[in-house]
């Protein structure tokens, strides 16, 4: 059983609210689990955007396990199914598909997708949402294993999914787990009351994680920018993983990645419920 496979397993095996918030390009559906109560504050974590990053994906049962202490929580395993799947069992993968996209795949993967970050389009999810879209310093204009932007902002099936259970949900603030490097990325232009209180949670979560709450210049069109400029909430991506790790993690990796993530939905819940 792969790390997906164990994941939509536990994911089964849960009771509580769940939801399919939308298919990928392939037709696997983009699942999502509620933990807790739908008072202040709401969260929305998700996992396994990027395709080889599908490591992260293993995090979400424990955070599940252990919860929030105030308010509730979306989590969303992964929301790049098809690309996790490419990543995993590419060939056993393939043969599942239409002729025609399996072998338009293996052109554009044609080193192989172990280290494949888009989705079943070619297209890099992370860039692929409407905040500063196409004016990322690595973007790509034509379909690629990784940081091509796509034809348009939400061009996707799996972004579109998103960013409208987010506007659904209206969140007070989200999570984005990728690998590697041990940082959080939490600013996109914000100044002033926001700057401060954003800055204030990323610190408590760089606490929390022993990683380093950084700034991030020339990256734009991600999950967390859209939330911040959109929505105008707090949002942070996480980095799980050693730096000198290679590409891709495993799961050889994963007590380590436990060890320093196991309290970030909980730790966010309660900084937040402290700036009500």
């Amino acid at each position: 059983m792969d790390a997906l496979q164990k994941v939509y397993a536990f994911y089964e095996s849960c009771g509580g609210e769940k939801r399919v918030i939308g298919r990928s390009v392939c037709g696997q559906p983009i699942v999502a689990l509620f933990v807790g109560e739908k008072g202040y504050p709401q969260l929305i974590v998700q996992y396994a955007i990027h395709a080889r990053e599908w490591v992260t994906a293993l995090l979400a049962p424990e955070h599940i396990r252990r919860g929030v202490p105030r308010g509730g929580c979306w989590f969303l395993p992964c929301t790049n199914p098809d690309g996790a799947a490419l990543a995993l069992r590419s060939e056993a993968f393939l043969q599942t598909l239409p002729r025609e996209r399996a072998e338009w795949l293996r052109r554009i993967g044609r080193g192989g997708f172990r280290l494949w970050k888009a989705n079943a389009n070619a297209v890099d999810l992370n860039v692929n949402f409407d905040a500063d879209w196409g004016r990322g310093v690595q973007n790509v204009r034509a379909p690629a294993p990784e940081n091509y932007i796509g034809a348009a902002p939400f061009s996707e099936p799996e972004t579109r999914a998103l960013r409208d259970f987010t506007l659904e949900v209206s969140p007070d603030a989200t999570v984005s787990y990728h690998t590697k490097g041990e940082e959080i990325y939490w600013h996109y232009g914000q100044t002033g009351e926001r700057e401060a209180r954003d800055g204030a949670l990323a610190e408590a979560l760089a606490r929390a994680t022993g990683y380093a709450a950084r700034r991030i210049a020339g990256s734009c069109g991600g999950y967390k920018d859209w939330c911040i400029q959109a929505c105008g909430i707090p949002a942070f991506t996480i980095e799980a993983g050693r730096e000198n790790a290679g590409h891709p993690l495993g799961e050889a990796e994963l007590p380590q990645l436990l060890g320093a993530n196991a309290d970030v939905p909980a730790v966010l819940s309660e900084e937040l419920w402290k700036t009500r």
